[in-house]
């Protein structure tokens, strides 16, 4: 990832470009396209192309607050993903596109929260769980059938496992008596860390993506200027073309 100025940002109805990299929608498939430099530890060059085709496409959002300054989209909770970035980076599976839109920054709404997506039998289910910095809290979860379809899901309890390397505390939904477990890790930072887990969830074991955010640390002075390194800034950009 890379903070870009404004004269490096392209857009129109279906394609999204900053810089070298961009996405586009061709009515059925994201195609993202990378070429980027790699931060510590893994410096170099990363390019190539990760294609999501959703199975269905959703209308959904979730306000995250009352006020609707915080709402999470989940597009295409049920893909599949071809992700080709060469070499032995190359791969097909399950995957999903969503995003969060806010008018404010989060830390001066938010605490800390928990989110998950796993896959299923029927589609994918996703929880998610925040702690709002006015002591209130957001705890749901959603079903999605293989066609995108939303309903409820029933939410099992909330339950703790093991906290990642910089000792950000996790926690998930999974069965009574089901103690979650990481399988891999994916990003690991002082205040956010991103990991496969695999978790039960009414009788069926199902490994998907987690993510835990400690926004009390992330609004530390002495942490934010950490962002600069892992993820650099380009002030000016000039398109070829």
């Amino acid at each position: 990832m890379t903070d870009r100025g404004k004269t490096a940002l392209r857009q129109s109805a279906d394609t999204f470009i900053v810089g070298p990299s961009s996405l586009h929608w061709d009515g059925a498939q994201l195609i993202i396209d990378i070429d980027e430099i790699g931060s510590p530890p893994r410096v170099g060059c990363v390019r190539g192309q990760i294609t999501v085709t959703p199975r269905g496409v959703t209308d959904v959002e979730l306000p995250l607050t009352s006020d609707g300054a915080h709402v999470w989209r989940p597009f295409a909770p049920t893909s599949d993903i071809k992700v080709d970035l060469g070499g032995d980076w190359t791969w097909n599976g399950h995957g999903y596109f969503d995003a969060n839109f806010g008018t404010r920054a989060l830390e001066q709404d938010f605490t800390k929260w928990n989110w998950a997506r796993f896959p299923t039998s029927s589609g994918s289910t996703c929880f998610y769980d925040a702690k709002r910095i006015d002591g209130s809290t957001l705890a749901t979860g959603f079903a999605f059938d293989e066609n995108g379809l939303i309903s409820p899901a029933d939410i099992p309890p909330k339950t703790r496992f093991r906290r990642s390397a910089w000792l950000v505390a996790r926690e998930t939904r999974a069965d009574a008596g089901y103690t979650p477990k990481q399988v891999k890790p994916m990003l690991d930072a002082p205040f956010y860390c991103r990991s496969a887990i695999r978790t039960q969830i009414n009788g069926e074991e199902t490994v998907g993506v987690h993510e835990s955010l400690d926004l009390v640390r992330f609004r530390s002075p002495l942490l934010k200027p950490m962002l600069a390194v892992r993820v650099p800034r380009r002030r000016k950009w000039v398109f070829r073309n």
